[in-house]
């Protein structure tokens, strides 16, 4: 009885110690995240150098070559390190970028973000019909209170001020991770497929993808994973492109697209589909409906963000790491790989 105690109390302590959304355990104060203001300490770092002087300032010289050397040295040793790696998740949106920022607390998995666009975020820099406000149903709101969001709070939702904020802070925190690398303005044209399992993508530039029709044959590169993360998004240029290549390659029998919408059947849904579809290979987020036919839900974003945790978890999982569908998280070295959500009574659940 002692014994089981001690375990209890030390689990308790656990998971009270970390507070992640993904242990259910709600934030103790309802007081939103203040602004760090500047003070002496804050300004310590830089106390060592001269101050500016904007009436005589000038650069440190540099040589033109060195500028270049830079930029291509470092861009070639992520593309040799990330070759071969644990997860390659294509599509950096809402929930391509909430499943790379979950897997990087692990910082034993590299993660590999292959973003058609310059600009990663997807849909996620702005509402619906360009409006600014980013509205998330309860409880998808306690990953916001981890990534340490200020929001509008309501009975059944929040509301964040710009979706702007989401996105800028959650891609701050992510590449900041040692164990992450986002290649944008990469597409991936097509997955490399072994013996009925998904081993990786297929790369190119995205201009060079954009333009296979103009010029003569522009040969791709490759890039092999562990597991592959499709967050492609709903159709479109760029959208769908893995289930879709799964079904032009016979993996898969049909890709019906989402329905029209209806948001609270879609985000449950949504969450509840996010599974691996292949061999090797995981949908996440607006991806979900387009195989399954699901609904759509519009201008609302809690179920990208906790289909891409759970993704996550589904990639832990096959990596044969800690995760929390096997609830094998708890205790171990990575504190908080813990699902988000599970309090208020709504447990992720695989499909």
């Amino acid at each position: 009885m002692a014994t089981m105690a001690s375990t209890l109390a030390s689990k308790t302590t656990f998971l009270d110690a970390n507070k992640s959304s993904f242990n259910g355990v709600p934030i103790s104060s309802p007081t939103r995240v203040q602004p760090i203001k500047s003070t002496s300490q804050n300004l310590s770092i830089s106390a060592s150098s001269p101050p500016y002087d904007l009436k005589s300032f000038e650069f440190q010289s540099i040589k033109e070559s060195i500028v270049s050397r830079e930029m291509t040295r470092r861009y070639m040793m992520d593309m040799i390190t990330y070759a071969d790696t644990d997860v390659v998740i294509v599509g950096a949106g809402s929930a391509g970028l909430s499943c790379a920022y979950e897997l990087s607390k692990n910082p034993s998995v590299r993660v590999a973000i292959i973003e058609q666009s310059v600009s990663p975020g997807g849909g996620a820099w702005l509402g619906g019909q360009l409006f600014s406000a980013m509205v998330v149903r309860k409880p998808a709101h306690h990953f916001l209170d981890e990534l340490e969001i200020e929001y509008d709070e309501q009975d059944d939702y929040v509301v964040i001020k710009h979706a702007a904020l989401f996105t800028s802070t959650i891609m701050s925190k992510l590449l900041a991770r040692p164990n992450v690398k986002l290649f944008n303005a990469v597409a991936a044209e097509d997955l490399i497929v072994k013996g009925g399992r998904v081993g990786g993508v297929v790369t190119n530039w995205a201009l060079v993808s954009m333009n296979h029709d103009t010029q003569s044959c522009m040969d791709p590169n490759v890039m092999e994973a562990k597991v592959v993360v499709s967050s492609c998004g709903h159709d479109g240029p760029f959208g769908a492109t893995g289930v879709k290549r799964l079904k032009s390659i016979g993996m898969i029998d049909n890709v019906p697209g989402m329905k029209a919408l209806d948001m609270n059947t879609a985000e449950d849904a949504i969450v509840r589909l996010t599974r691996e579809i292949v061999p090797g290979m995981i949908v996440t987020g607006m991806e979900v409906a387009e195989i399954d036919g699901a609904p759509r839900m519009g201008p609302t974003f809690g179920a990208m963000m906790i289909s891409g945790q759970k993704a996550a978890h589904l990639a832990l999982r096959t990596l044969g790491l800690p995760n929390e569908l096997d609830g094998t998280n708890v205790g171990n070295v990575q504190p908080e790989l813990i699902l988000a959500a599970a309090d208020d009574g709504n447990e992720i659940v695989e499909a």
